[in-house]
């Protein structure tokens, strides 16, 4: 059974985006229609699939030669990722009906969110490094081509052309990884690569292991490649949810929880792990401090919870990540929904213009709410429960500055969180502008992931079980839901953890009794707006790309001869080294 819902997770909404495109945009109605019911069917699938998780390899493709066999698992890790993926993704394809309501183009929209959800499916259940990376590209090519859907949009343009150049040259890292494994191991499976990782040369598995850290960062947008994130908002807003809570942010994180085994023990990597999730949260948690974009305070966020993530698996808390994942997944894609139905009403992301729509829009308000208090960790909401076990984990195995740091970044987060729901529903109006509630659909994605957000903490012993029991090589402690209840409720980091977020919340409170504090620290956030620096620098690599695609453009004749030529030598070339590599 497992083989067989692990294909449709993948088939099924690549079927749908191939239907979709093909009946075209004069019949929008039955587009949207196909869409919720193909998106639905992979979820189901997903779903029905959980029950089956095991160890090892679920699926086997024969291929053969330098390709090897391409191998699927159905393990823990695997199977609640592409539930992720389907679900949200299905959530955020209802949620399109409404918004994208009237919009040209449905076709191609509706096409590459499916092919982009069937692609992050086949990413995470992959047991062969080849075949991973395939998708993995799959899901960069889909996501440049979604942020940059508005393609009369210069910035939407350029959101897309940035977001692809820095995630692929993090890939480079991945397939790196996955020659080294083929050239010493003879083989592309990840789990044999895992449970063999030790008799790899000291200086090819670390290699092997800092060209994944390399390649996680920048597909989860982490430092020094956090920039593409908030550039990615000029994307539909579903599309927004889609990859910043659902795909493809969470495959860095999910790659380094997948080859934690491997790599733990290479000389400075886990610090080096740590040190990357500590300066991304603190850094993206500043910049949603100063920003007045609504969906660019939810994309430093989404950059600022992937640092907490990566700092726990640096720290060696893989099932806090995933947990954290988990949770943050559907508190984020309800934020960014709701958000979205803020902007569909109102026709503005700048929170200075909004004010007092909570009256107008009591349904949206009362979601986003409910998102937000998971976000900044409040009891007893999913967020609360996941944060805590990242900052116990970090304050057992990792370094005391790092935890620090991470404590301090939570009260951050509630304190831009507050301003953010602050300035959007409550507080006076700033304009005359007038909204009006969320449409059905989108309500009818809004609410089940408020309620998600509400009580998935619940699944807490249920997931460390499926966790334990199907991942071999990753030493996961499974526990009651109970037990980890208790063991939050009882730790002394939970009150330092509270405390900083209570602080969180009283600076925005007291705003203006600090005025004195905030202007001392006015060059702080002047560097913040200005991404610290580092938006200069990833620009400057952006644009010598473009600058160098324009430079060979002037290799294409635009002859359709001299076209297929060079397609058939290139054709003929790779042939004869895979022959010869055979």
């Amino acid at each position: 059974m497992a083989p067989t819902l692990i294909l449709l997770i993948i088939g099924v909404p690549w079927a749908g985006a191939l239907l979709i495109w093909w009946i075209g945009d004069t019949r929008s109605h039955l587009q949207h229609t196909l869409a919720v019911l193909f998106s639905l069917a992979a979820a189901v699938a997903s779903i029905l699939l959980i029950p089956f998780a095991q160890s090892g390899t679920a699926l086997t493709l024969p291929v053969g030669g330098v390709f090897g066999d391409f191998t699927f698992v159905a393990d823990g890790m695997g199977i609640f990722l592409a539930a992720i993926a389907a679900i949200i993704g299905c959530f955020a394809v209802i949620f399109s009906v409404n918004y994208m309501h009237g919009e040209a183009q449905l076709g191609r929209y509706y096409a590459l969110v499916l092919f982009f959800i069937g692609a992050m499916a086949g990413l995470v259940l992959a047991s062969s490094l080849l075949l991973m990376f395939f998708f993995w590209e799959i899901t960069a090519l889909c996501s440049y081509a979604l942020i940059a859907f508005n393609n009369d949009d210069p910035k939407a343009v350029y959101g897309g052309i940035k977001a692809l150049l820095m995630t692929q040259l993090g890939g480079i890292g991945l397939l790196v990884g996955a020659i080294l494994a083929y050239s010493n191991l003879g083989s592309y499976d990840l789990n044999l690569f895992i449970k063999n990782s030790g008799s790899l040369p000291a200086g090819a598995l670390a290699v092997a292991a800092f060209g994944f850290l390399i390649a996680a960062a920048a597909k989860s947008a982490q430092f020094p490649f956090q920039t593409w994130l908030p550039d990615a908002m000029e994307a539909p807003t579903p599309i927004s949810a889609l990859i910043h809570a659902a795909t493809m942010v969470n495959a860095g994180v999910y790659l380094l929880a997948r080859f934690y085994p491997a790599f733990e023990s290479v000389p400075g990597w886990k610090i080096t792990v740590v040190i990357v999730g500590v300066i991304t949260a603190l850094l993206a948690g500043m910049m949603a401090l100063v920003s007045n974009d609504l969906k660019r305070v939810l994309a430093y966020s989404t950059v600022s919870q992937l640092g907490y993530m990566v700092y726990a698996i640096g720290a060696g808390g893989i099932f806090a990540s995933q947990f954290h994942l988990l949770s943050h997944s559907i508190f984020k894609a309800l934020l960014f929904l709701a958000a979205g139905a803020v902007i569909h009403s109102i026709g503005t992301r700048d929170m200075r213009l909004m004010g007092a729509l909570g009256r107008q829009m009591p349904v949206t308000r009362t979601v986003f709410v409910i998102g937000a208090l998971a976000l900044a960790g409040i009891p007893i909401l999913n967020g609360f429960w996941s944060k805590e076990l990242i900052l116990e984990a970090g304050l057992l195995h990792g370094p005391v500055w790092a935890y620090a740091i991470m404590v301090f970044t939570a009260g951050l987060t509630a304190l831009y969180t507050f301003r953010c729901v602050w300035m959007v529903f409550y507080g006076k109006a700033r304009s005359s502008l007038h909204g009006h509630d969320a449409g059905i659909m989108m309500k009818f994605a809004l609410i089940p992931l408020a309620f998600g957000a509400l009580t998935t903490w619940i699944l807490a012993g249920p997931f460390s079980h499926l966790l334990e029991t199907s991942l071999p090589f990753h030493e996961i402690e499974a526990a009651t839901t109970m037990r980890f209840i208790q063991e939050v409720i009882s730790a002394p980091a939970t009150l330092v953890a509270l405390g900083a977020i209570a602080l969180g919340l009283a600076a925005w409170w007291q705003r203006e009794n600090l005025a004195s504090l905030t202007r001392a620290f006015q060059g702080i956030g002047k560097a913040a707006e200005k991404s610290f620096g580092f938006e200069a620098i990833n620009t400057a690599v952006t644009t010598a790309f473009e600058q160098g695609a324009e430079t060979l453009r002037n290799t294409q004749t635009g002859l359709l001869s001299w076209n297929i030529l060079g397609i058939l030598a290139g054709l003929i070339i790779v042939l004869a080294i895979l022959a010869a590599g055979g």
